[in-house]
């Protein structure tokens, strides 16, 4: 705001409510001083933009009612040749294995499904009063989908990698018969007589689905109606969000792989905090029917698992159109462990690991402050030093120049639209956080963001996505700190594919990673070059030691 512009008053606030047929009590307009204000000056920095008449929205308009069938998309489960796996002395040894190593001691019948989810099971109910990672267990159907594996293992029929390996689902997508709560009180007890297309779709892989894992309330952090997810490595602080349970429970060896979603670093953020490796596919990869939206334009599904490879399983299984949600497309996916990654262009945002920048961090890593970015600095260069070893030829690249401030304006309209009825109707009062960025906060103020506004917002966010388009034009896959720069944010409004890997340790013991971002509709080149780095180190083989924690 200028010095020369009054402020935005409370008094004004109870005008244009009154205008708008809201009402807000006067501590509510109190609290949406600060974002108000604040917004004006995102306004003027959007109008300043030189939009062409020709630049459209960042949105598209399609007269059917409903997509067409769904598209006959290639499903292959090819996997990298590895040592020969055994059955641990103790089966617990096995909890921290990677899905491709699960996956061979179930198809070798060393160990059957309902042995490895009983084992999940256990150490689920013994660490989640620790984590806080479980919204609600599915055993009854766990139990139900784990005998049936075996019955059909033992008959030979093998259904791929997934068959039989237990998973966690972030408590925003749909299980029929069990409470999908979106980890927000207002939600408490809802159950939706829906399975969402990824639950389906991964019961067709034959996977065993044994909880739905924590979120942050309505997708935004690590605190939900019940606590807060707690991260496995340090105990003391959250596991970030808003895939909070997901990260957790993958990282603490409490499950065979989780999925998660992502509208604005949700999957990034929790996979960084908790050392797991995450894929947030291109925007319109997986379907988001029975999932709850939060942001149209924005949101994503996607596995966090403990390697890059059981991710791109996992894509493998849930991935492509569905008849019912519209903005997926048919663009097929190949896994192909053996591609050779060095024949790919890969380039690296030289000024993010020049200087490292903690702006796009959440509120935990905020306060880390300075010795946060150092750490983070010196491990994303090492990263690169690690691809430099292998034989790989960085190409230094810049992202376009850009203030997403004003972007965020995209996400506050549509999440503000999609809880409106709570908003009017006051049982958004009743969400655990009630702190200024919290949601109730935040969608009392969207519903002043004018309708001008929130398409030249789309049409700034168009011109974006030209840009970043011609630097990826350049390149098929980038390497950026995970907070670094503009990357993460750039990224998800552009939809374009990232993949996270853990790449050292904070001096306090808690896990940094690094990110590789590929072009559009290129996971299995994003996931190639992302496991190259993996193949080379070993940070995705250290785990918590949870015992220390419990005591």
């Amino acid at each position: 705001m200028s010095q020369s512009e009054p402020a935005i008053t409370a008094d004004e606030i109870a005008a244009a409510q009154t205008l708008l047929g809201l009402d807000f009590s006067p501590d509510q307009r109190e609290q949406m001083l600060e974002i108000l204000n604040g917004r004006r000056e995102q306004y003027r920095g959007l109008r300043e933009a030189d939009l062409d008449n020709s630049v459209p929205l960042a949105l598209n308009f399609n007269v059917q009612h409903a997509d067409p069938a769904p598209a006959a998309v290639p499903r292959s489960y090819a996997m990298s040749a590895g040592p020969p796996v055994t059955r641990p002395a103790d089966l617990e040894e096995a909890a921290f294995q990677p899905l491709t190593q699960l996956a061979e001691l179930i198809r070798s019948r060393q160990v059957t499904s309902l042995e490895l989810t009983e084992m999940y099971l256990r150490r689920l109910k013994r660490y989640d009063p620790l984590l806080e990672c479980v919204a609600a267990y599915t055993e009854e159907l766990a139990i139900k989908q784990a005998t049936r594996a075996d019955d059909e293992i033992a008959r030979g029929l093998y259904r791929g990698p997934l068959h039989g390996i237990p998973w966690g689902a972030k408590d925003l997508l749909a299980a029929r018969g069990y409470p999908t709560q979106w980890g927000a009180a207002p939600y408490q007890g809802q159950q939706l007589d829906v399975d969402a297309t990824v639950v389906q779709r991964l019961e067709e892989a034959g996977a065993v689905l044994i909880a739905k894992l924590t979120l942050g309330a309505l997708a935004n952090g690590d605190v939900w109606y019940g606590g807060t997810t707690r991260n496995p490595w340090d105990a003391s602080e959250g596991s970030s969000g808003s895939s909070a349970g997901s990260g957790a429970a993958v990282a603490a060896g409490l499950v065979g792989f989780a999925i998660g979603t992502e509208t604005m670093g949700s999957i990034v953020s929790p996979s960084t905090r908790c050392g797991v490796s995450g894929l947030r596919p291109t925007y319109g990869r997986v379907s988001r029917y029975g999932a709850m939206a939060l942001c149209w334009s924005l949101d994503k599904i996607g596995p966090m698992c403990r390697s890059v490879e059981d991710c791109a399983l996992v894509l493998s299984a849930i991935y492509g159109p569905d008849g019912l949600d519209m903005t997926l497309s048919p663009e097929p996916f190949q896994w192909d462990p053996a591609l050779n990654p060095h024949g790919l262009r890969i380039g690296y945002v030289a000024s993010a690991f020049e200087a490292a920048d903690a702006g796009e961090t959440d509120a935990h890593h905020r306060q880390q402050g300075e010795a946060l970015q150092r750490v983070n600095q010196v491990n994303s260069a090492a990263a690169l030093d690690v691809m430099r070893a292998q034989g790989f030829k960085l190409i230094p690249i810049e992202l376009p120049v850009a203030d997403l401030s004003g972007l965020w304006i995209i996400l506050a309209a549509e999440a503000a639209a999609a809880f409106d009825q709570i908003t009017r109707d006051g049982s958004v009062d009743a969400m655990k956080r009630q702190d200024n960025s919290a949601w109730p906060n935040v969608f009392r103020a969207a519903r002043f963001i004018p309708a001008v506004e929130y398409i030249n917002a789309n049409r700034v966010r168009a011109r974006l996505m030209q840009e970043l388009a011609l630097v990826m034009s350049e390149v098929d896959v980038f390497i950026s700190p995970s907070y670094g720069g503009n990357s993460l944010g750039m990224t998800n409004l552009t939809g374009h594919p990232t993949v996270v890997v853990p790449n050292g340790f904070t001096d306090k013991g808690t896990p940094t990673s690094i990110t590789f971002v590929g072009g559009l509709y290129k996971e299995a080149e994003t996931l190639a070059v992302a496991k190259a780095y993996q193949d080379a180190t070993n940070w995705h083989q250290q785990h918590p030691d949870l015992e220390v924690a419990v005591e």
